[in-house]
């Protein structure tokens, strides 16, 4: 299998909203956003695929270290890393942001609580600001201000994810709400590891949805408009998000007992809104 290929395989198989936007994509634009993907879900599974074993995580994790830096002197081995290498100086991503990522995976093995926002604002940088502004630059940006939007869009995405996923979450003993603001709301870590789908629990998800929307709004706000038109892949991206968010508060926040979800012809639906628009 040829590297973009197994890039374009491992993208394909996570089913995520973001790679709907990706086929709107000029192709060699396509190709490093696409390798930059598998990159992240790669990396991203390490922490789960080894939940009992943090040792052996850090250990795979460290190798992901040496291929970035094998990658950045010219000789990766890893299809991904092969993949991704032409692409480095093309969109000037920078190696900081790729070891940041990986940084960011590692304090999952580090952290199972995040005692106020500030902290959680830390990791979500690494783990999804990196990762908007190197799609930024693939995509087109040429504005510092896009560089904010990018950063700002990950974070809202990031949040989007936390709200969506913390049942299954808390499942695995990690739980990335606040633990300032659960206290306020009156709402424990057994309750989500119980999935108590109380009043309390509801407010306080009502309360995390209307941050991230905020956020979506800042991210928007920022988007300077010489490059609203390079930038139409993350508008359709936060256009998919955005409503995921708004649905699981349609449905009353059942995040405790059930994951939503919009279909894929929903997710094409506003892909195409979006990529219309703008």
């Amino acid at each position: 299998m040829l590297p973009d290929q197994y890039c374009q395989h491992k993208a394909a198989k996570s089913g995520s909203s973001f790679y709907v936007s990706f086929r709107f994509l000029p192709s060699e634009r396509r190709r490093a956003i696409t390798a930059l993907y598998a990159f992240c879900r790669e990396v991203d599974d390490i922490v789960d695929d080894f939940p009992s074993d943090p040792g052996g995580a850090r250990r795979k994790l460290d190798g992901w270290r040496r291929e970035i830096a094998d990658m950045y002197a010219g000789r990766p081995d890893h299809p991904i890393m092969q993949a991704l290498m032409p692409h480095l100086e093309v969109y000037s991503l920078e190696k900081k942001y790729l070891d940041a990522i990986v940084d960011g995976m590692e304090m999952d093995l580090e952290k199972k609580r995040y005692g106020d926002f500030s902290e959680l604002e830390k990791y979500c940088w690494h783990v999804a600001g990196t990762v908007g502004i190197l799609a930024a630059r693939i995509f087109g940006a040429t504005r510092r201000k896009t560089q904010e939007y990018a950063e700002k869009l990950g974070l809202a995405f990031q949040l989007t994810n936390i709200i969506r996923d913390v049942g299954e979450d808390a499942a695995r003993g990690r739980v990335y709400l606040p633990a300032d603001e659960m206290n306020v709301f009156g709402v424990s870590v057994d309750d989500l590891r119980n999935r108590r789908q109380t009043s309390a629990f509801r407010e306080l998800m009502q309360f995390q949805a209307k941050r991230a929307l905020g956020f979506y709004d800042e991210a928007f706000a920022l988007l300077p408009d010489q490059d609203r038109l390079s930038q139409k892949p993350g508008i359709m991206m936060a256009s998919i998000y955005r409503e995921l968010l708004l649905e699981i508060g349609r449905c009353g926040f059942p995040v405790l007992i059930k994951r939503v979800s919009l279909t894929k012809v929903r997710k094409f639906w506003l892909a195409w809104k979006a990529w219309v628009n703008g």
